[in-house]
């Protein structure tokens, strides 16, 4: 098997939690990859302003070309019987079809373009052209990996899709493993791009109503994006709060193993409602209480196992907030339950699923 792309590790976690899971699994799977260096954020916004895109198709083509050289190289020693193209990959696959033709190949379809940057403002004729890009995307796959049955059921009619829980790395597992928590003062955090789709200042709303009625509870907000600033204005008289702009990847997993309740997502569009974030595997791999917003997708990945409250309702996030960092032992169970949940997505457990789909892929 060959992961082929553009993609980032560090920074989109999934296609890393893929590949190492059918490496965990007994598979030989090499990598070409060639980093683009732009964000989701950035892609999007390059996808919203056509005036920017010159500078992604610069970009795209010298990775491309070099992509294009490491993809054959390996493929003359090691012919792939798959090629597994990264999140993000809307323009990798369409490479990967031509380098190699008559290659199964994988699409980690993870995000719809059109519905990413619906949900982030964008209207009319751009989020159409991004709806055509999802279509050509998809028809150069033989098969669609999407997260959540409910982006299942976006695919087109003929496209072949599967779901694959979306998991978490070994470094949270690890971070959970080796986290000591029980302080004298119950912690929350929250980790993000501030996306609409993250409801951002309900969690401020939520926050700073739980924080009057416990005002021992520690807050840390990692993150910036589009509501990032209204978030502040609501938490600027709590100068409790801890603001983190940036955290090294590398270094995230710790920091959130250090707190003992690590919320989702509250957003109430129809992308929030279809979606269960990385960060709530992540959480549950750290050891962290989950609380995130009750939502079909969400309810299923975590079962008992997380405290659900109803989308952009800050007043219900405030209420479960308290309730549960105010009882240790209620907020124990909860971090227990996370811990017990979190093993059934870790990389070889997610990629289960696709393992099976792949040996009649390749029959």
């Amino acid at each position: 098997m060959l992961g082929f792309g553009t993609y980032e590790r560090a920074k989109h976690p999934r296609v890393g939690i893929i590949l190492d899971g059918l490496r965990q699994r007994g598979h030989d799977v090499k990598e070409a990859n060639r980093p683009l260096g732009l964000s989701t954020a950035e892609r999007v916004t390059m996808l919203q302003q056509p005036w920017r895109l010159p500078l992604l198709v610069l970009r795209l083509l010298a990775r491309w070309t070099s992509l294009a050289v490491a993809a054959r190289r390996t493929a003359r020693s090691h012919r792939p019987d798959v090629v597994i193209v990264g999140y993000l990959g809307h323009f990798d696959v369409v490479l990967a079809r031509l380098v190699f033709p008559r290659t199964p190949i994988v699409l980690d379809h993870l995000i719809f373009a059109a519905d990413t940057a619906q949900d982030r403002g964008a209207r009319g004729l751009r989020v159409r052209l991004l709806g055509l890009l999802d279509r050509l995307a998809l028809a150069c796959s033989d098969l669609a990996v999407v997260d959540t049955e409910e982006h299942h059921a976006l695919l087109p009619r003929r496209t072949r899709g599967l779901v694959v829980p979306v998991g978490a790395t070994h470094e949270w597992y690890a971070a959970g493993r080796s986290a000591s928590r029980g302080g004298t003062s119950p912690s929350v955090v929250f980790f993000g791009l501030f996306t609409p789709l993250q409801g951002a200042p309900i969690i401020a709303e939520a926050l700073r109503s739980a924080r009057e009625r416990l005002p021992e509870l520690r807050v840390t907000m990692v993150g910036t994006g589009q509501d990032y600033a209204e978030a502040r204005r609501i938490l600027a008289d709590d100068d409790t709060v801890t603001w983190m702009d940036w955290v090294n990847p590398a270094d995230l997993p710790r920091l959130v193993a250090e707190h003992d309740v690590c919320l989702g997502i509250f957003g109430d569009s129809h992308k929030a409602r279809r979606v269960v974030p990385n960060k709530v595997y992540e959480g549950l791999a750290a050891g962290c209480a989950v609380i995130t917003s009750d939502t079909p997708p969400q309810r299923r990945a975590l079962g008992d196992a997380g405290v659900l409250v109803p989308p952009a309702d800050a007043e219900a996030l405030a209420d479960a907030l308290f309730s549960l960092t105010a009882d240790p032992k209620a907020l124990a169970r909860a971090c227990a339950a996370s811990g017990a949940r979190a093993a059934g997505f870790s990389a070889e457990r997610a990629v289960e699923p696709l393992e099976s789909a792949l040996k009649s892929l390749v029959a």
